[in-house]
């Protein structure tokens, strides 16, 4: 375990380049006109970018520094849990102490058109966080696949639903249903669950995929 946690604290360390990107965008961007994303969405930003710095840079640093492909899977979901939470807590933040300040503007938060703070803000705080989660454990297992065969196969089936599922409307409907279940969900107990449920499945299938994983 302490291996495991060794390697999560450095996972973190060295997710610099993803934290000042993230930081730059949210302090950086600007909005014009009458209604504005929150700034604080822009923190997400952090929960696309360290999949990819943990997948392609740090597997192999930690592979050649001795450490097992275990250890390494299980450190990169603890920092996926760590970087869900503080994503989460930041945007929550801003969104109640921020995004009032905008008086003469309405700002939109994904909090709200998820539905999410319809529960309250702890509530709401979980399932963000537990959103983004599934969000980076998805993100993980995909590009870990990119190597291989398995992997162009995937991405030529999410290419393939979402270019046949969106313009046939029974389908599209089929596919937006999907979509309000891990997103666009007001049941908090229920969302969270699902988010869970999909990350285990998630990660059980990148324990595979990381057996087949070579440098």
């Amino acid at each position: 375990m302490k291996a495991i946690l060794a390697i999560a604290k450095r996972l973190i360390a060295s997710d610099k380049i993803s934290f000042i990107i993230t930081a730059l965008v949210v302090l950086c961007a600007t909005s014009s006109g009458d209604v504005v994303l929150s700034n604080g969405n822009y923190t997400w930003l952090l929960a696309v970018l360290s999949p990819f710095f943990f997948v392609f840079y740090d597997f192999k640093k930690f592979i050649h520094l001795g450490a097992s492909k275990r250890d390494y899977f299980f450190g990169c979901l603890i920092s996926y849990g760590i970087l869900a939470f503080c994503v989460s807590l930041v945007n929550t933040v801003i969104h109640l102490l921020v995004d009032p300040a905008y008086s003469a503007r309405t700002v939109i938060n994904l909090m709200d058109v998820c539905k999410w703070m319809e529960n309250g803000i702890i509530a709401a705080g979980l399932q963000q966080m537990f959103f983004l989660l599934l969000v980076m454990i998805f993100l993980h297992v995909l590009l870990s696949m990119q190597t291989h065969w398995y992997g162009w196969l995937t991405d030529a089936l999410l290419a393939a639903i979402i270019c046949i599922f969106t313009p046939i409307a029974p389908l599209r409907a089929v596919l937006a249903g999907f979509f309000q279940m891990i997103m666009v969900n007001g049941n908090a107990v229920l969302h969270i669950c699902i988010c869970l449920l999909l990350s285990a499945a998630l990660s059980l299938g990148g324990i595979v995929v990381l057996k087949r994983k070579t440098l």
